[in-house]
């Protein structure tokens, strides 16, 4: 019985926007030599980065199964997604009802035994993200990838080794042969174009000769006040306590609520459902004979057992977990928190919402951290990073406008002017 034919599928997917316009790619590479055997990539329309992740590792591994249908294999795949890589090796649970029938899929397509999965660097994954990218800026242009038009496996250096990987059996030209009829099934069962005017229309970008496009959606958002455990930079999400505003922060509610009486521009108020932020959100309500609406969408990200403990507490007790958590936006806190690529889905569902709630309108948005920084990073098409890279102060200001063709725009981060 001859040896399994030695793999290595590397995949990738990415979003701009997460969700935004997505895109995945996918190589399957011979270990012996480094030669690409199969590419593929495709646009998905709107989606999330770990949608894209997944469906770039499902198409990996089906070109995998078109390449050697009759072939007993052994694949090691390679992906920069922690998540992915952790979920289908079976050491974290796949909480998100969403991603199950994924992970379910991937694991239908060849033996569980055949497969084994790796996390490597993004450095490391250039040639699936590169084809993850012309994916998603064909989509832009309204269409699909084009394998004949690819750059991606230029100037890819490889040094894969995997042990006692079996000499290349059959003749010259077989593989080759085998991706090129990979390429063209993949390729024949996409669509050519998107349609215009569809979900995965991508926003016109620059100055050009836009249409008048109406008053915006403009989005106040206002950090709650201090709570005690703010001082203290303790982790405060929603699957703690649920502290109230300390005096310092009804002074800063206060304080708020004069200001847009000043201003006279805010025309709804929505706020998250903890404590913290009602409070806030009925100061100002008072102050301009207003309702509060209450939107879950808008808490703050559960951060597990890290609730209550100061960074330099969970650096002590739990050192790996946050180690991961800072350099992954899909990993979660220690005892089942949110990740925050999980906190940016709930989020922008959230903001979409209120988009067509308000069209036109102003709405003051009384939420906390992460959702304040998530709705800034979306609106910029920042990396999920930027969110370490950003400072809002307790009661601080920041506003973002998004307008009827998607574009959004930011006009004003953390302001504090009426605090002092």
């Amino acid at each position: 019985m001859s040896a399994p034919r030695q793999l290595v599928v590397e995949a990738d997917g990415g979003s701009r926007g997460n969700p935004g316009p997505a895109g995945y790619g996918a190589v399957v590479i011979d270990p012996a030599d480094g030669q690409t055997l199969a590419e593929t990539a495709e646009y998905i329309g709107v989606a999330t980065n770990n949608v894209a992740e997944y469906k770039g590792l499902i198409a990996g591994l089906t070109a995998v199964k078109e390449l050697f249908p009759d072939t007993d294999v052994q694949v090691r795949v390679r992906m920069d997604s922690k998540l992915v890589v952790e979920q289908m090796s079976g050491r974290w649970k796949i909480k998100h009802p969403g991603m199950k029938p994924l992970a379910e899929e991937a694991a239908r397509i060849l033996p569980g035994s055949s497969v084994t999965y790796e996390w490597i660097p993004r450095a490391e994954n250039k040639h699936a993200d590169r084809l993850a990218n012309e994916a998603m800026d064909a989509g832009k242009r309204g269409g699909q990838w084009d394998p004949a038009a690819s750059t991606a496996d230029q100037d890819t250096p490889r040094t894969l080794v995997v042990p006692d990987a079996p000499p290349r059996s059959g003749p010259p030209g077989d593989a080759a042969a085998g991706a090129a009829k990979v390429r063209a099934a993949l390729a024949a069962a996409r669509p050519s174009e998107t349609a215009p005017g569809s979900a995965s229309a991508t926003p016109q970008v620059g100055w050009g000769s836009a249409p008048d496009l109406g008053a915006p959606a403009t989005f106040i958002l206002l950090r709650h006040g201090e709570t005690a455990l703010t001082p203290e930079k303790r982790f405060s999400g929603s699957g703690g306590s649920d502290p109230a505003l300390s005096e310092t922060g009804r002074h800063q509610a206060a304080c708020a609520a004069e200001a847009f009486a000043a201003r006279g521009a805010v025309q709804e108020i929505v706020s998250s459902p903890l404590r913290r932020c009602r409070e806030t959100a009925e100061a100002v309500a008072a102050r301009l004979g207003l309702q509060v609406r209450i939107e879950e969408g808008l808490r703050e990200t559960d951060f597990g057992v890290w609730e209550g403990l100061t960074f330099g507490e969970v650096r002590e007790r739990y050192g790996a977990d946050l180690t991961t958590w800072l350099a992954s936006p899909d990993a979660a806190p220690t005892g089942g928190g949110e990740s925050f690529a999980e906190v940016a889905e709930r989020v922008s569902a959230a903001r979409d919402r209120l988009i067509a709630r308000y069209a036109g309108r102003t709405a003051l948005l009384v939420t906390h951290v992460t959702p304040i920084k998530t709705l800034v990073r979306l609106a910029l098409g920042a990396p999920p990073e930027s969110l370490f890279r950003m400072e809002l102060s307790p009661a601080s200001v920041s506003t973002v406008a998004y307008y009827a063709d998607g574009n959004p725009s930011l006009r004003l981060l953390n302001d504090t002017s009426h605090l002092r």
